[in-house]
């Protein structure tokens, strides 16, 4: 079965960078559409970032562009958001999710079958 697991959350102060993981398996994530989400309380669910599959094309949302980076460790099976400059904005509960197909809508969560926990983010001002 698959699995997603994410982990690296917590609480920083403004400014300051984190590194959340995802752990895959029961899927190889170098053949899905990987992205990162997060939802904060009384907000929508949001993307943050895709990597496509195989050529790992990568896409950030407006909001954090210039801030967040995407990126797999193929070997590992692992997906990872390196999140800088942090903001008190970018307070969430962050989840990694995995779509065979996205039919062009990366920033739709509604097309992601798979889903982690979530791991929260806390940013402090």
């Amino acid at each position: 079965q698959v699995q997603l697991v994410e982990s690296g959350g917590g609480s920083v102060q403004a400014g300051g960078s984190l590194r959340l993981s995802c752990a895959a398996s029961g899927l190889t994530i170098s053949s899905y559409y990987m992205g990162w989400f997060r939802q904060a309380p009384g907000k929508e669910r949001e993307g943050v970032a895709v990597i496509y599959p195989y050529g790992g094309s990568t896409y950030q949302f407006d909001s954090v562009k210039g801030r967040f980076t995407i990126s797999r460790d193929n070997a590992k099976n692992m997906l990872f958001l390196i999140m800088n400059s942090l903001k008190p904005e970018d307070s969430a509960m962050y989840y990694c999710a995995a779509a065979v197909t996205t039919r062009g809508y990366i920033w739709r969560h509604t097309e992601y079958q798979y889903w982690g926990q979530g791991t929260q983010v806390t940013v402090s001002s």
